[in-house]
C-alpha cells in the first residue's frame, strides 16, 4: 500500500520552514515524516503527515505550491541492519531508489522507511515474496 507524501517547493530565505510548520500545528496536523532536500535556488520540504487530504487542502490556501505522491512505508527491525535486508529486496529487483528517509513512527521494535521508486508493483511483489509488506496508512496512524 502506498502512502501520500506531500512535497512543498520552498523559497531559499530563512523562516520558510518554521511558517509551513506553524501553520500545520495551528491545524493539529501532526508531522509523521520530514526531509528537505536543497539547490542553490529552492527547496523541496517532503513530508507525511497524519491527514494529507487536509494538510493540502491548508497548505494551497495558502498559497504553497505543492504536489502529492506516492510513496512506500516499509516496517524494518530496529537494530544494527535491520534496513539491508529491504535495500537486498530492491538490489535484486535491479529497482532504483529515487530517495528515501526515515518516519519518527516506531512501533513494536520497528522502524519505518519511505522509499520512493519508479517500480512500486515490482517492490511490493518483491518485499511479498521475501516475507515482508508495506505498512498500511492505518499502521501509521494516517487517515
Amino acid at each position: 500500500m502506498s502512502v501520500h507524501q506531500i512535497s512543498v517547493f520552498l523559497e531559499n530565505r530563512a523562516g520558510q520552514l518554521a511558517e509551513i510548520t506553524a501553520v500545520l500545528a495551528e491545524n493539529k496536523i501532526d508531522l509523521r515524516a520530514i526531509s528537505i532536500a536543497e539547490t542553490a535556488d529552492y527547496g523541496i520540504l517532503r513530508m507525511i503527515v497524519d491527514d494529507a487530504a487536509r494538510a493540502t487542502k491548508i497548505l494551497l490556501e495558502k498559497e504553497y505550491i505543492l504536489s502529492m505522491t506516492p510513496v512506500v512505508a516499509v516496517a524494518v527491525p530496529d537494530v544494527p541492519g535491520g534496513l539491508a535486508p529491504v535495500l537486498a529486496v530492491l538490489a535484486e529487483g535491479n529497482i532504483d531508489i529515487e530517495y528515501m528517509y526515515s518516519l519518527f513512527t516506531h512501533v513494536d521494535g520497528k522502524a519505518y522507511m519511505v522509499f520512493r521508486i519508479g517500480e512500486e508493483e515490482k517492490f511490493k511483489a518483491l518485499l511479498a515474496a521475501h516475507g515482508m509488506k508495506p505498512a498500511t496508512a492505518e499502521e501509521l496512524g494516517l487517515k
